[in-house]
């Protein structure tokens, strides 16, 4: 009896223990993807996993690319392109070295366009200055949630919402938690723990690298 309920558990799960062949990002919509994986047609949702254990973390319409996740590491799948012997990907990770008062800056950028971060692990989210969401394209004022921010200067109106897209050298996260400031402040926006707290860092000194999880 236990012979045939394992071979009956084998059969069922089983094509969920071997690693992916081939995998085809086919068609893609803003939180909806439709993959080919090993001949088989998928259409997954956000946060959803296919029988072959591939799970859909987040779609990129202007990039044209998914990010997926299988075995617990993610990498991303462009569109049209034919993945053979799919292979988890690497742990992305940049280093970083403290400029002149001991502040670390990164290049990034926020849903595609370039920016220059201040990393500040005392910043609860990622906070960007009215003025530089402006440059950036995001309409804050129509997506995001009002309320309120104490700064140096006082009590000014701020906006919660999502960006789509945060990039760090190669580490790339979606759908990150942010904050909108009336006016110019701050001058470069701040890479909060929104994003931070989604890594693992490390400092040694003035020596600073954060690995993506």
């Amino acid at each position: 009896m236990k012979r045939i309920l394992a071979a009956i558990l084998l059969a069922i799960y089983g094509g969920a223990i071997h690693a992916v062949d081939e995998i085809t990002l086919q068609a893609l919509f803003k939180d909806k993807a439709i993959f080919i994986i090993d001949g088989s047609r998928r259409v997954l949702s956000t946060g959803e996993t296919s029988k072959e254990g591939v799970r859909l973390i987040a779609t990129d319409t202007a990039a044209e690319e998914a990010q997926v996740e299988m075995d617990g590491k993610r990498e991303i799948v462009k569109l049209g392109i034919v993945m053979s012997g799919f292979q988890p990907a690497k742990q992305a990770s940049i280093t970083l070295w403290a400029g002149s008062g001991g502040h670390f800056y990164a290049d990034g950028s926020i849903n595609g366009l370039a920016v220059r971060f201040l990393v500040d692990t005392g910043a609860t989210i990622v906070a960007l200055s009215g003025a530089e969401a402006a440059r950036l394209g995001i309409d804050y004022r129509k997506k995001g949630r009002p309320g309120y921010a104490n700064t140096a200067s006082g009590v000014v109106r701020s906006y919660s919402l999502k960006l789509d897209k945060v990039e760090v050298g190669s580490i790339t996260l979606y759908n990150v938690d942010a904050g909108i400031i009336e006016g110019a402040f701050p001058r470069e926006p701040l890479l909060g723990m929104s994003f931070l707290g989604q890594l693992d860092m490390r400092r040694e000194g003035e020596r600073m690298e954060l690995t993506q999880r």
